[in-house]
């Protein structure tokens, strides 16, 4: 492909910027992928190369149009396909909920290694993903930000990595009710993610993931406290949880910068969006995996510095003050 060759050749720094990842994730990415995407040749045309099907993901097709020289109707088959293989390839690999008891564990360890939260399977959050209105769909994916969308609720764990991904739900249905509906949630409530035991645990306890105030206070789900309702106790538990919450806020933030498609409205119908997304989910988890400067040290809160944080309730108070 003449640009990729040039930019490898002349501008490798712009390469990356043009890749939103280094040339040795990109191959490795498509050594995974090109029994997938690469086409036959036909007696009218050559096939598009699987590089050039790859590369042709993450931005509008109008964009795209003319930095690959492929017709914005062309892309509109290519970039859906694409990322459903990206899916379908790495998420055995780079994005599954643990499966045992000692999974589950290696994750609660990680939480209380890394953010000092004991016992936490992980974070739970929604995302609205920004999206032009789908025909005839009336207010069905209208939010209460007032744009529409649909939601991506994630499960991610002490690395930011994202365990457990749903997406597609109308923007309408809050975060409560969105992850009440997922297969995330009946497993949990029919006791089948074979979660351990709180013999088996931390003070005897039960292994939890963490929500904001738009989830139920459940068995395995915590939720700060309201507030209204906050005495000393109540606010150092808050500052725990929201500081151990944190990391979805930022896997998040990860995905919304590296992948700038979450920046504006996916103008594609909903079903080929929800492949975009879970591709976009999938590719964060690989670069982690494969790509140490992907999160930045920065990304953390430590709890050794010397600076003011704030809890849940706005106040701002001495870290130092919080700890017990």
């Amino acid at each position: 492909m003449p640009l990729l060759k040039q930019l490898n050749e002349n501008e490798p720094n712009d390469l990356k910027n043009y890749l939103r990842m280094s040339k040795t994730d990109f191959d490795r990415l498509l050594d995974l992928l090109r029994p997938r995407i690469t086409k036959q040749d036909t007696v009218m045309r050559q096939a598009i190369p699987a590089e050039e099907r790859l590369i042709a993901t993450g931005k509008s097709y109008e964009d795209l149009k003319f930095s690959t020289g492929i017709a914005a109707q062309t892309l509109g088959s290519i970039i859906p396909e694409t990322c459903k293989a990206i899916y379908e390839i790495l998420q055995d690999t780079y994005m599954k909920v643990p499966q045992t008891s000692k999974d589950w564990k290696e994750v609660a360890n990680g939480f209380k290694d890394r953010w000092q939260m004991i016992n936490c399977g992980g974070c739970i959050d929604g995302k609205h993903i920004r999206i032009c209105q789908p025909a005839r769909s009336g207010a069905l994916y209208y939010n209460y930000k007032n744009f529409y969308s649909i939601v991506l609720m994630a499960i991610v764990n002490h690395n930011y990595e994202l365990i457990y991904v749903d997406v597609g739900k109308q923007g309408r249905i809050s975060d409560g009710g969105v992850i009440q509906a997922t297969t995330f949630y009946r497993r949990l409530q029919n006791e089948t993610l074979n979660l351990p035991k709180p013999m088996d645990c931390e003070e005897d306890l039960n292994v939890v993931f963490i929500g904001d105030a738009a989830f139920s206070i459940e068995e395995h789900v915590l939720k700060p406290f309201p507030q209204k309702s906050l005495n000393y106790e109540r606010r150092i538990y808050n500052y725990r949880l929201s500081r151990a919450r944190n990391v979805v806020e930022n896997a998040f933030g990860l995905i919304a910068s590296r992948f700038r498609i979450l920046q504006t409205s996916i103008n594609v119908n909903p079903n080929d969006t929800n492949y975009i997304v879970l591709a976009i989910c999938t590719l964060h988890n690989f670069l982690i995996k494969h790509n140490s400067s992907y999160v930045k040290p920065t990304s953390e809160n430590s709890e050794t510095q010397d600076t003011e944080d704030i809890d849940v309730s706005g106040q701002l108070f001495p870290l130092q003050n919080c700890k017990k």
